[in-house]
């Protein structure tokens, strides 16, 4: 007797069901483990921590030389005024008069890394989830102002800059001072006016860096204060280069902090910094 043929669904193997899809889903889960790891790699080991710091001296033109390190400006200071600053001297520019930002020198492009041209903005450390500490740098080139310079003083300055524009590593981050933080959407602007003049002493010479302190009102935020800003400054050719920076809380202005799930933790401390060229006025 002949033994009867399995049938076609007999013959089949077994199946495991769900199985291919385990698989897959594993296999993807993996991948992602092992590109969110790389990511966090790269992030801590080999992603720049934003630009550095402003120059601890007074800024460089572009394309020009280096200057001298800085000498503190004091009321008392004995130093002649150079030439270049005499109105009197032939084929030089007097620094008496209105001298206002110059946005023609330099340039502003964050991804390129170029920040030769005036800026202003703000440095914080912060902690970010799965992958650690690092610092946010923001920063605009929509600073404009003007100063003025009497004798040996300077007798006004101001400042405003535009938040609006300002640029960081990350466009979410930038979005989110809309709302949080700094809240540019209710107040777009950050100003500076100069409360007490600052004696100059003498006028520094040509491409001489002189350290001072600034003492004005800073309105940021819808708060103004008082505040005393760290700077440097030189005269170069027909341009003045100045740059500085400010440190303080959060609280100072009435801001809280900016939260996000990516965002672990904020340092309480802000910094201003910004480097700015100014030309004189006609």
């Amino acid at each position: 007797m002949t033994a009867p043929h399995p049938s076609p669904v007999d013959s089949r193997p077994p199946q495991r069901d769900g199985l291919p899809w385990i698989k897959t889903i594993l296999l993807a889960l993996v991948v992602a483990v092992v590109l969110a790891g790389a990511f966090g790699i790269w992030y801590i080991f080999f992603r720049g921590d934003g630009p550095p710091p402003v120059s601890t001296g007074a800024p460089v033109i572009p394309g020009s030389v280096s200057i001298p390190a800085a000498s503190t400006v004091t009321p008392t200071q004995p130093t002649q005024p150079a030439t270049s600053g005499d109105p009197a001297a032939p084929g030089t520019i007097s620094v008496e008069g209105v001298w206002a930002v110059d946005p023609s020198i330099g340039s502003f492009h964050y991804a390129a890394d170029d920040f030769s041209g005036s800026w202003a903005g703000y440095r914080v450390q912060e902690e970010l989830a799965g992958i650690g500490g690092t610092t946010a740098v923001g920063r605009t080139p929509d600073i404009s102002g003007t100063l003025t310079i009497a004798g040996t003083q300077v007798t006004a300055a101001q400042l405003e800059v535009d938040l609006t524009t300002l640029q960081s590593d990350e466009s979410m981050r930038d979005g989110q001072l809309g709302q949080q933080g700094i809240q540019t959407d209710q107040f777009p602007t950050a100003t500076f006016v100069l409360t007490q003049p600052i004696e100059l002493g003498a006028i520094p010479a040509t491409g001489e860096d002189i350290s001072f302190t600034a003492t004005g009102d800073l309105t940021l935020h819808g708060v103004t204060k008082s505040v005393d800003i760290e700077m440097h400054a030189a005269l170069q050719g027909e341009v003045i280069a100045a740059s500085g920076s400010l440190t303080f809380t959060w609280d100072d202005f009435g801001m809280d902090q900016p939260s996000s799930m990516r965002v672990v933790s904020l340092a309480d401390d802000v910094t201003m910094e910004f480097q700015v060229f100014f030309s004189k006025e006609s």
